[in-house]
């Protein structure tokens, strides 16, 4: 296949890197396609490294950005560059909703990030297993549950912004205006979710030693019949990435554990017992133990991360030490409230 600059609009180094990417995904067995030819109409991104770009003007949350061959931009942050950071990689991209967004790759000198404790010293009581909800956003070994964040009011929006748009012209200026306005409302929702899991992961790994979680085939979990929970609010991967990085953030152990059979095994027994998804009580009929299905799957969790670890089991187990018939209620507001503030990603280009 031949590539040329002024037909793709393409820079020749990211053709390089996108066919070596193609490459390394065949090598590990999976199935991929060709690269496709786009006109530079159709380019939504573009991305300055090392040279090309200077930032200037700087004042409070406002700057101006240069860029060669387009010139000066004025721009607003989302949060001040740190003085001591050096910019290697500047990208421009234009939304879905018309906007259009600047991102800066920045180098720092190495953060002295907290250690996470030897394993052999670690506080098995103050470990936790978590369960990925459905009635509840998470339920955790230790009795709390955590409810999903409030939405209705943003998919009542975008319900109405929908309807309009369904009755504008395809392709006429108004048509384009409501897209724009439905992308909005959408990226609304997308935002309010991943700002919730920021929070949520940051009360988690400040809280606990250890957060045990499950390693879920999410893809096949939210296609599953009788789980029609918006997949934009459930984002269990964002979610479970979220968790990993601040463990790394805080020095707190965050383990994927196997997610197959926790909801159907006995915590106490071991004895599995198959649960259809609207049973929502586990009985066990081998040796009695009664909870919650979603706590005791948590506490399976919990005893799988102990396992994923090599701790072996605590001399009282998770069982004993947790709550099964009595849950606390965490709500979404409270996550909020103590949660630590996001970091965002981007920069709004000022009109």
């Amino acid at each position: 296949m031949s590539w040329k600059r002024e037909a793709s609009g393409l820079d020749p180094e990211a053709i390089h890197q996108n066919l070596t990417g193609l490459s390394e995904q065949k090598q590990n067995g999976n199935t991929v396609g060709k690269l496709t030819w786009k006109a530079p109409r159709d380019y939504q991104s573009m991305t300055y490294s090392q040279s090309g770009f200077e930032l200037k003007n700087t004042s409070g949350r406002n700057a101006t950005l240069w860029l060669s061959k387009i010139g000066d931009i004025k721009l607003r942050y989302h949060r001040e560059i740190p003085d001591e950071a050096a910019i290697k990689e500047v990208t421009i991209k234009k939304e879905t909703t018309g906007e259009w967004f600047v991102s800066f790759g920045l180098e720092t000198d190495e953060v002295d990030l907290p250690k996470k404790p030897d394993v052999e010293k670690l506080d098995t009581s103050n470990s936790v297993g978590i369960d990925l909800g459905i009635l509840n956003y998470i339920h955790t070994s230790d009795g709390k549950t955590v409810n999903w964040l409030d939405l209705e009011d943003e998919y009542d929006r975008l319900r109405r912004e929908q309807r309009k748009l369904s009755q504008k012209e395809h392709g006429s200026n108004n048509y384009e205006n409501q897209r724009e306005t439905v992308a909005k409302v959408n990226r609304h929702i997308r935002q309010k979710v991943l700002d919730y899991q920021h929070k949520l992961t940051t009360w988690l790994v400040t809280e606990y030693d250890a957060v045990f979680v499950e390693d879920l085939k999410v893809a096949e979990m939210l296609q599953a019949d009788g789980n029609a929970r918006n997949k934009q609010d459930a984002a269990w991967r964002q979610f479970i990435t979220l968790l990993e990085y601040k463990g790394e953030l805080y020095g707190t152990h965050v383990v994927e554990v196997e997610a197959r059979g926790t909801t159907k095994e006995c915590a106490k027994c071991g004895v599995e017992t198959a649960k259809p998804i609207w049973v929502r009580e586990h009985s066990c009929p081998s040796c009695g133990f009664e909870a919650d299905r979603d706590a005791n799957a948590a506490m399976n969790v919990l005893q799988r991360g102990f396992s994923e670890l090599g701790l072996g089991w605590p001399e009282s187990t998770p069982v004993e030490t947790a709550l099964p018939t009595d849950t606390i209620s965490v709500s979404a507001k409270r996550v909020v409230e103590t949660g630590s503030p996001t970091l965002n990603e981007a920069t709004p280009v000022a009109e």
